[in-house]
């Protein structure tokens, strides 16, 4: 091909991606979000158990949702065992989000707090003894 027509297409691509915009818009909440939460996030930090015992741990997490209110899945893994838990959140203002989560395995519930830093996120839980820090980011 010659560099006239890759220069065309090129302007097209450009001009198609800019055209699609305004449909972003249309799509929904999520997918235009700034910050949003929707999609994979991975990453990890620390669990500390009512026993007083603190462990690493390694977590995946799944939002789904937009419009300021998602629900997460996340599974997470430490020295002792695996554990997956359910959560809903709620925009609180600017990049944070709060809300409640629960594990069913462990019967232990309690609240959680989101904040958005471009493609990362510092999440903290406490309930029932239980809290951890960790930091996730876009997978």
């Amino acid at each position: 091909m010659n560099m006239q027509i890759l220069n065309r297409l090129a302007r097209r691509a450009g001009m198609l991606s800019l055209a699609a915009i305004p449909v972003v818009g249309i799509i929904g909440p999520s997918a235009a979000e700034p910050g949003g939460l929707a999609g994979s996030w991975s990453g990890g930090g620390w669990v500390s158990f009512a026993s007083g015992s603190k462990e690493k741990a390694r977590c995946h997490a799944r939002y789904s949702g937009g419009g300021g209110s998602y629900t997460v899945t996340a599974t997470c893994a430490t020295a002792s065992g695996k554990a997956s838990q359910t959560a809903k959140v709620y925009k609180a203002g600017g990049n944070s989000y709060k809300g409640s989560f629960f594990n069913s395995e462990y019967n232990v519930r309690g609240s959680i707090r989101v904040t958005v830093h471009g493609k990362s996120q510092s999440v903290s839980l406490s309930g029932d003894g239980t809290a951890a820090q960790l930091s996730l980011s876009r997978r």
